[in-house]
């Protein structure tokens, strides 16, 4: 089992930059693929981004892409969502999640462990 904790949100200018970190609990982080989910008020949790366990494949929602990058610290167990150029409709609580399923995972059924969320506003 693993636990998961969220941090780095916060509020920002359009156009700015947020670094949010999700730190696990346990010692078999690194079998873990990992995945970043946000949910804005009002909407349906929705795929933001992924890594493999290795940290080799990522994969990004199109509305991200070129603007937010995902990356680990098997060592540190964490895993970072580094999000750039940001847009107000970016703004919403951002969550992490593990699974055990080997891949590169977009599927929120698929993951068995999540965070309580960090909050990210992005003002215009």
């Amino acid at each position: 089992q693993v636990q998961l904790k969220e941090s780095g949100g916060g509020l920002v200018q359009a156009g700015g930059s947020l670094r949010l970190s999700c730190a696990a609990s346990g010692r078999t982080f690194s079998r873990y693929a990992m995945g970043w989910f946000r949910q804005a008020p009002g909407k349906e949790r929705e795929f933001v981004a992924a890594i493999t366990w290795s940290g080799s494949s990522t994969y990004y929602v199109d509305s991200v892409k070129g603007r937010f990058t995902v990356s680990r610290d098997n060592a540190k167990n964490t895993v970072y969502l580094q999000m750039n150029s940001l847009k107000p409709e970016d703004t919403a609580v951002y969550y992490c999640a593990a699974s055990r399923v080997v891949g590169v995972i977009t599927t929120e059924s698929v993951y068995s462990y999540w965070g309580q969320g960090t909050q990210v506003t992005v003002s215009s």
